[in-house]
């Protein structure tokens, strides 16, 4: 579907985004539509000229970079003579003197409450709702829905009531721990009530309470029958509900009838890596949920089960405090705005020249004015804050473009300078090695940094695609240059002056069905040293919560501030394997697996729109896909063929048994769209086999410009 275009001074603007700007987004801020479009129009072709040259540096780099690898060739790997090199042409930047962040007015969300982050597409206002929505979730629910509970009836729609007796033993054992007892256990406990400004709790005759009274905030209902319980470790906040008229309170003495607990402290509303905006009308879609979510408006109507249903904001959680005066709890998440990069250009906007204006630009002018409705209001970032995740960066010299960037929204909008934030995604081998230097271009705006393993993996093999094969996906996870890139980026940050300040985070966990896992392994993103990690739901976001009671992070980063230093030098190590002695079955499978989830994603991806979801893997596993998954598959098969491991004829022959096997996973899709076997007739097919046979000739290796085409050309 072809844009229709409005002329504005020397832009050609899609009436969506020109109509949602004027008529929506603008009203009630008091910035005139002529400054509006005369001001951004005069910063738009500033800063889209410095993009085009930031890339054009990045395509030189990688250049030289391929050059020096095909200059040593069969050559004894030396990193001393490889780092010299990255040196001298400029990759690697000299580290200046030590420096703390300086970023002002940021929420307690971000500086003071540890916890678990929510990363939800925007396009989706259901989604959305949710994911904001989840600063408060049930237990009992998030234990009994999931396998962490394990029972006879798991599977199964029925209540079984022994099940529930496990949830509420879990909960209980849950309390003993971090809300301890002076005696006894929660699990003896028969009544609740608050005297004296203390919670009292009741094993029939005998009076018990709480070792550390402090962790009692308050509750709500009256002194002598509380219908909900107040407390707080390690800045994060429970609520005990009493209700004995409830169903799940039936077989608890105490009349508990669930645990609410502080879960997603932290929201990423995602413009980039979990939707698929390739057109004005896309990204209007994302533009207006934003809007709706920072006037405090968004609603969503649906159907379940044949019965509507509306999903809107939660409240604020009301209750006593203990000293009697009346308090609320933040019912919401904060929402923080994934904007997208620096590469790719967007057709809702054409400049001077005809061409398209690069998305980030555009995403940073057009979020930020939606943001602006929130600055009146207060009710998501209290200290005035907005606050932009920005991905993909390479290197300082790109971040010191991002705080142009805003500074010339600031200019346009007539906000404060350093009014916008910016978190900085990590997962970029240039920022890795110079993660220092990146944080300093941005030490007045900085709140966030964190790491991702699948784009971080994407860049390292694109950036070395020249240097040998690589290894296979699973063995990437041991490599020296992981282990080394997670720390230093702990201890960079905290070095920085991070800690008690800005978040330290890390990536997502990407089994949401398999919740009994994630609660053995996540909590070690905690002792890391991360104050904040990836959830893919807000079910896995409560059970993750339980993990930062576990652990005080700000004592955990003292330690770790302390602890030796990383080697900056294992992050050049490359990811090669020097004589390749996997067997055919070893290698036929390693593509299996990588073109299977290449083609469940990329079918979704093109066929429907969908930038983010659920996708069973070769086993059947579901695991929570995006393009950072897609361009470590991609990137791993076009190394291959390159290297000779396999051939593009083979590559293609399991690509055609895979897309079998991706039709009968989704054989039960209302809109899905078989590739099998017209393979010359599935768009998605073509676009999942440009991405591998491309791959190596693709910008840093990125999947965006395959997609983005792919997908117009189904729109239209």
């Amino acid at each position: 579907m072809s844009e229709n275009y409005v002329k504005i001074n020397n832009l050609s603007v899609s009436d969506k985004i020109f109509n949602f700007i004027n008529n929506e987004a603008l009203p009630d801020l008091h910035i005139k539509k002529d400054h509006f479009w005369k001001n951004f129009d005069k910063a738009a072709h500033e800063l889209a000229s410095k993009n085009k040259e930031l890339l054009n540096v990045r395509r030189k780099l990688q250049l030289e970079i391929d050059r020096y690898h095909l200059i040593n060739k069969n050559k004894l790997f030396k990193k001393k003579d490889y780092k010299k090199f990255l040196e001298k042409i400029g990759y690697i930047k000299k580290e200046g003197p030590n420096f703390q962040i300086k970023t002002k007015n940021l929420d307690d969300e971000i500086s003071k409450i540890p916890g678990p982050q929510l990363v939800v597409p925007i396009n989706n206002a259901r989604y959305a709702l949710n994911a904001v929505n989840a600063r408060y979730v049930s237990l009992y629910d998030s234990l009994y829905g999931t396998d962490v509970i394990q029972s006879e009836e798991s599977a199964s729609e029925r209540y079984d009531p022994e099940r529930g007796l496990e949830v509420i033993k879990f909960s209980k054992k849950f309390l003993d721990k971090h809300f301890t007892l002076n005696e006894k256990s929660w699990s003896n406990i028969n009544k609740i009530q608050i005297a004296n400004k203390k919670l009292v709790l009741f094993s029939y005759n005998k009076k018990l309470f709480l070792k550390n009274d402090k962790k009692f905030i308050g509750f709500r209902g009256s002194n002598d029958n509380p219908s909900a319980i107040i407390l707080k470790n390690n800045n994060l906040h429970i609520e005990i509900i009493i209700n004995r008229q409830a169903f799940s309170a039936k077989s608890d003495p105490a009349g508990i009838a669930d645990i609410i607990v502080e879960a997603a402290v932290t929201t990423i509303c995602d413009h980039e890596d979990s939707v698929a905006s390739v057109d004005a009308s896309d990204k209007v879609t994302g533009y207006r949920n934003w809007l709706g979510l920072m006037k405090g408006e968004l609603k969503s109507n649906f159907v379940k089960k044949g019965k509507n249903f509306v999903r809107k904001l939660n409240p604020d959680r009301s209750f006593i405090a203990k000293d009697g005066s009346k308090s609320k709890l933040k019912g919401r998440a904060l929402l923080l705005n994934r904007n997208t990069g620096h590469l790719m250009t967007n057709p809702s906007i054409l400049l001077d020249d005809g061409s398209e204006i690069p998305e980030g630009i555009m995403d940073a002018f057009i979020t930020s004015l939606c943001s602006m409705h929130d600055l009146k209001s207060r009710k998501n970032s209290i200290t005035g804050s907005i606050m932009i995740v920005k991905p993909k960066q390479h290197g300082p010299d790109e971040c010191e473009f991002t705080d142009l960037i805003f500074g010339k929204v600031e200019e346009v909008l007539n906000l404060q300078k350093y009014t916008i934030k910016c978190g900085i995604m990590d997962e970029e081998r240039r920022t890795s090695i110079n993660l220092k230097e990146c944080i300093r271009k941005l030490k007045h705006r900085v709140f966030f940094i964190n790491t991702g393993f699948l784009d971080r993996t994407g860049d390292e093999i694109h950036t070395s695609m020249e240097s040998g094969p690589m290894l296979k996906k699973g063995d990437m996870k041991t490599a020296n240059w992981i282990s080394a890139y997670e720390n230093n980026n702990v201890q960079v940050g905290l070095e920085c002056g991070f800690s008690g300040i800005a978040q330290i985070g890390k990536g997502m966990y990407a089994e949401p069905d398999n919740m009994a896992k994630m609660l053995k392994e996540k909590i070690s993103h905690l002792e890391a040293g991360s104050n904040c990690a990836w959830v893919p739901s807000p079910t896995a976001a409560a059970l993750h919560s339980l993990h930062y009671h576990e652990v005080n992070i700000f004592e955990k980063q003292k330690k770790i501030k302390k602890s030796k230093k990383v080697n900056i030098d294992d992050l050049l190590d490359i990811p090669i394997i020097s004589k390749p002695n996997w067997t055919k079955n070893e290698i036929r499978d390693e593509i299996a697996n990588s073109a299977q989830s290449i083609l469940g994603y990329v079918v979704r991806w093109i066929d429907q729109g969908i930038g983010c979801s659920k996708v069973p893997n070769i086993e059947g596993t579901n695991l929570m896909e995006d393009r950072a998954t897609l361009r470590i598959s991609s990137q791993l098969l076009a190394n291959w063929m390159y290297h000779g491991i396999c051939s593009k004829r083979q590559v293609l022959e399991i690509m055609k048994k895979m897309a079998k096997i991706v039709d009968n996973q989704n054989k039960d899709g209302s809109n899905y769209e078989n590739m099998y076997p017209r393979f010359d007739k599935s768009l998605a097919f073509k676009t999942a086999c440009e991405l591998v046979f491309q791959g190596k000739d693709q910008p840093s290796g990125y999947t965006e410009p395959l997609l983005h085409l792919n997908r117009i050309i189904k729109k239209n």
